[in-house]
């Protein structure tokens, strides 16, 4: 489990004890469903390391992460090859946090994570909205027969959250049968995210959780990921999103995941991760 009790090897700024911190940031280095590439169990510690080239201000938001208590509670210890446990572990550890009052950032992992901390959100929040960021649908029922699949984690949270509660944003990849579902389920915006501001002001007081998955950007930016999808955002639409979230009142909890920096030496990608984790933390602290 993440250590509740002291501050290790901490992502810049997020130095606060538990027990003073109203947001905690932990990683989850959890890849074990990924269909294509992976290696994104290392990102929180490349993110962790990459922090201290960052400045702890903002000039996007024009806050500090110094003016926020955060506590970054390490890496969750996870099980080998027991995909069940490991969302176990992950479902503890994110109601935990948020039984304790305070909210969460969760640094995956490939993004079947999200579907723990999304349902740990949903036992708190029963109006939970649910926005999603990605360049794939992630709607299919089962991958290879198994229904616990990075593939299939938005399909998952339907199955809990309902109609009408998910908002999907930057979809450029999936199948046919994902997207004519999506028609009849969730909010899809094709390709880009022009409708998210509008959006926004939809949802600025119910309660929030936000799921970021970075292979939304292209890979002529964010190369570092295990499924590269071209034809993506760029990172400065990514910054005018998160913009865009601080309309919301009642963000609860959000994640960012599917950096993985084995596939980008250069640092690149993990730069781009690690300036987001910076904006996101800001975001749930504002």
């Amino acid at each position: 489990m993440g250590n509740k009790k002291m501050n290790i090897s901490t992502f810049i700024g997020c130095d606060k004890s538990y027990e003073e911190a109203s947001l905690v940031l932990f990683g989850v280095p959890f890849d074990g469903t990924t269909s294509f590439r992976p290696g994104t169990r290392f990102a929180m510690q490349a993110i962790r390391t990459d922090s201290y080239g960052l400045e702890t201000y903002s000039p996007y938001l024009d806050r500090d992460l110094e003016n926020i208590a955060v506590f970054d509670g390490g890496d969750l210890d996870l099980p080998f090859g027991n995909t069940e446990k490991v969302m176990d572990i992950i479902f503890e550890y994110s109601r935990g946090v948020l039984t304790d009052g305070k909210k969460f950032l969760m640094v995956g992992g490939e993004h079947l994570v999200s579907l723990s901390s999304i349902k740990a959100a949903y036992e708190k929040y029963s109006d939970l909205h649910l926005i999603h960021i990605d360049a794939h649908t992630d709607l299919r029922e089962h991958y290879l027969g198994e229904k616990l699949s990075h593939a299939s984690v938005i399909r998952n949270c339907h199955g809990f959250l309902g109609d009408g509660r998910i908002f999907q944003f930057g979809i450029r990849s999936g199948l046919k049968e994902e997207f004519e579902w999506a028609k009849e389920h969730t909010y899809l915006e094709k390709f880009s995210l022009e409708t998210f501001a509008e959006k926004m002001d939809e949802l600025a007081n119910v309660p929030v959780y936000i799921t970021i998955d970075l292979d939304v950007l292209d890979p002529g930016i964010f190369p570092g990921t295990g499924t590269p999808e071209p034809g993506g955002i760029s990172y400065r639409d990514l910054l005018d999103a998160i913009g865009h979230m601080q309309k919301l009142n009642q963000i609860v909890a959000a994640d960012v995941v599917e950096l993985s920096p084995p596939y980008d030496p250069s640092g690149a990608s993990t730069a781009v991760a690690c300036k987001t984790v910076r904006e996101m933390l800001l975001t749930l602290g504002k």
